[in-house]
């Protein structure tokens, strides 16, 4: 192919292959490869009694569940994608050539359930579990003593779960706990998988001795079923790590007794202590715990050997040899944990710090890895002065490394981090939280948090444009080409022009999602935008179908950094084939809740974990020429009224979890556009909120890109751009920019600072 003039797929929109040979990347053999090898190694083993699994050839199965039929490739909303096929589990099991063989009669009643379900117009996502007749069981039960029992969750954007009585997320309900019952009472062997987009109850059948295996296995994008079907036959060996506790019950959890206290706000008081920092760290929490954070089964041994640290420089390198003692091929995840010492400021008492994943290794191989954190991350945020307000501290004492494949499996290196206490970092408060009313110390008591009414700060810009038409026109060509400056292009136009091209713009080929910029008579093209993380999501009426890769949580279960920045860079290579320029993915909120309904587009309760799958995700994306948009900036744990829902937290829970996932993705990846949330944070909008946008990630981080608004939100496109929020989408979003200039509330600097950052990004592009 030739090489193309730049912007040329942006204005003309020519479908043109990026494949070798003329061929297309979209949906391409080798991308469907890609989805199905991270869905198989995000598979997570978690119970595998006798070394029941893998299972050995010619098993007879019978397939129980009608996820088996229903199985959730993704969640709903904008995470859905629109692919060619997907493979169920009956599918993947089905296509083993003879390895394993389903009890078909069985399949069918799930098959024909669920057709019915549709053809009664009912949406998939609300299918209930099906009862199944006892001629059936007696004739599955005649064919196989091994049944597969598929436990399905669907979740969608604008939706959170409920758990209350009506709607079954996290418990089992009478149907699906009938139907394990009678499974278990006629089959010498029964295996679980769980086809969800986050965690739900584990204890059911970790306790039940009745259930020899299990299995969390996500959703796993368009192969999921062929994916699935590997690690039952030990094709692949399950490789998967949790990047979230699995409690004994919801309650448990200490989001639970607050998250659907009001759609009008939440309040974050369990603060800093969330997933395993609270059950590893508060009093009697940790029996509490089913499944560990970090934890996975194999069905191979491994041995970690010879983990040693050192201090080099301003970092700690952490050395582990891990082996291969089994009788299987696999990989295996070795996790590095820091625990800060005792003093005046509450702390957790494990956190993550590095971790890193083997290549295959073969039955009685051995690697060493390497592993590299800053001293300086092992800080804790001071928001109340016990050691230095609005400070980032390294309280005295001694600092101990641990090592291990996960939370629960850790030894302590002899090397400890000695320091005296000193401050790392220097800031300034932000974000500070008005009636938050308590927050949770780590020996479980709260403390209360006096109500205030914060004086919010603004941030005067430093960039200055007078309004200097041009005798002749100056094109974004022309500066691309160094025949004029930037600044002089922004100069030579009006007031309304810069504030066209801070609004969505109509859709173009085959976006649906509005495109930016799109200022033709000074040749500035019109980028379209696409969703995602799961893949492109483009609508069915086009007649284009991508691929659909496994969720951001499955993703992250794969610890593997470069199998997902592989992920990332597939995926922006489909959005460049389909001349869409900008993919808004991914997605890096927090794991608060199990009943969020956006948790399938999230990697992690932990925001160490979400922010290096993010950088991850990122370089992939970026290195093809595609601009990444990571959201949505901050504290959007809750779908539930959430255009004003508040999102009440310290300022010390907000930059050590809601933010730092963020924080790691700029500082490590260097994002061009950054997509805020529709929430309130403390009492103000996200995309208002110039604290955390001009104060945090502009002013802190140092980011110089461009930030946008979640599509069609409540609040004020003026303010939003005074506060450091360039583009508000999408094409028919509120305007009151021109009547605020004005009246004199921002001013053309304000704008005109946007829009320099917009046209540099899209300079940026190919």
């Amino acid at each position: 192919m030739a090489t193309m003039e730049k912007w040329a797929r942006i204005k003309y929109m020519p479908v043109l292959p990026l494949g070798e040979n003329g061929t297309r990347v979209t949906s391409s053999a080798s991308h469907i490869a890609l989805s199905r090898q991270a869905a198989e190694e995000g598979i997570v083993l978690l119970k595998n009694n006798d070394a029941m699994l893998p299972l050995k050839k010619g098993t007879n199965v019978a397939l129980f569940g009608m996820g088996q039929i229903a199985y959730f490739k993704v969640g709903g909303g904008s995470g859905d994608v629109h692919s060619e096929y997907t493979v169920n589990i009956y599918d993947g099991i089905k296509n083993t050539n003879g390895y394993l063989n389903a009890y078909d009669e069985l399949s069918q009643y799930y098959v024909e359930y669920v057709a019915a379900w549709r053809a009664s117009g009912q949406k998939l996502r609300l299918i209930k579990e099906a009862p199944f007749p006892e001629e059936l069981l007696e004739g599955a039960r005649s064919f196989a003593d091994t049944a597969i029992i598929t436990i399905s969750r669907h979740s969608s954007e604008s939706i959170d779960r409920r758990n209350d009585g009506t709607d079954d997320y996290f418990y089992l309900s009478d149907t699906e706990k009938n139907m394990v019952e009678r499974v278990c009472d006629n089959f010498d062997k029964v295996v679980i998988l769980l086809n969800t987009g986050a965690m739900i109850d584990t204890s059911w059948f970790a306790a039940n001795d009745k259930i020899d295996a299990a299995l969390a296995v996500w959703q796993g994008g368009m192969e999921g079923g062929t994916a699935v079907a590997n690690v039952l036959m030990g094709e692949v060996n399950p490789s998967g790590k949790l990047v979230d506790t699995c409690a004994a019950s919801f309650d448990d959890y200490p989001s639970s007794e607050g998250f659907h206290e009001s759609e009008d706000y939440v309040k974050y008081t369990e603060d800093i202590f969330v997933g395993y920092r609270y059950f590893e760290t508060i009093p009697g929490k940790k029996q509490r715990v089913i499944y560990p954070f970090g934890y996975g089964m194999s069905y191979t041994e491994f041995v970690l050997s010879g983990a040693v640290a050192k201090l080099d420089g301003d970092d700690i390198v952490v050395n582990a040899s891990v082996k291969n003692v089994g009788g299987y091929k696999g990989k295996e995840v070795v996790q590095v944990y820091y625990s800060a010492p005792d003093g005046k400021m509450t702390k957790p008492a494990l956190e993550l710090c590095a971790f890193a994943k083997t290549k295959l290794l073969e039955c009685g191989e051995e690697q060493t890895l390497t592993m590299r954190f800053a001293v300086s991350s092992m800080a804790s945020y001071d928001d109340i002065g016990d050691v230095c307000k609005s400070a980032w501290v390294l309280e005295g004492g001694e600092y101990k490394i641990f090592v291990g494949n996960s939370i629960r499996s850790l030894c302590e290196l002899d090397y400890k981090y000695v320091t005296d206490t000193r401050v790392v970092e220097q800031l300034t408060e932000y974000l500070t939280p008005r009636n938050l009313g308590k927050r949770l110390l780590a020996t479980g008591e709260y403390v209360a948090v006096a109500d205030c009414e914060p004086v919010r700060k603004t941030f005067p810009t430093n960039y200055h444009n007078e309004y200097k038409p041009s005798e002749e026109i100056i094109t974004l060509r022309d500066v691309s080409k160094g025949k004029a400056t930037l600044d002089e292009f922004i100069s030579q136009l009006t007031d309304e022009e810069l504030a066209r091209l801070l609004k969505g713009k109509k859709n173009a080929g085959v976006a649906n999602t509005c495109g930016i910029g799109g200022l033709p008579k000074y040749g500035v093209p019109t980028p379209m935008t696409a969703d995602g993380p799961a893949g492109v999501r483009i609508e069915m009426k086009t007649g284009v179908r991508t691929t659909a890769f496994p969720i951001a949580t499955l993703l992250a279960c794969t610890w593997n950094l470069e199998l997902v920045e592989k992920v990332g860079r597939a995926g922006a290579l489909e959005c460049k084939e389909n001349n869409l320029p900008i993919w808004l993915t991914p997605g890096l909120n927090i794991h608060r809740s199990p009943l969020c309904g956006r948790n399938f587009e999230y990697y992690s309760e932990d925001p160490f974990v979400a922010g290096k799958m993010a950088a991850a995700t990122v370089r992939g994306i970026q290195s093809v020429g595609i601009v990444a948009t990571p959201k949505h900036f901050a504290c959007n744990n809750k779908e539930t009224n959430r255009k004003e829902s508040d999102s009440i937290a310290s300022e010390r829970a907000i930059r050590e979890i809601y933010i730092k996932g963020f924080e790691i993705c700029v500082k490590e990846a260097s994002p061009k556009l950054i997509m805020t949330a529709y929430n309130i944070i403390n009492g103000v909008r996200a995309s208002e909120n110039a604290e955390l946008i001009m104060g945090i990630l502009r002013g802190e981080w140092g980011y110089e890109g461009v930030v946008t608004t979640d599509w069609r939100n409540h609040a004020s496109f003026a303010t939003e751009v005074k506060s450091g929020n360039d583009v508000r989408m999408p094409l028919d979003a509120t305007d009151d920019i021109i009547e605020k200039l004005h009246e004199g509330y921002i001013t053309r600097d304000e704008i005109a600072v946007c829009v320099k950052r917009l046209l540099e990004m899209i300079l940026w592009m190919e």
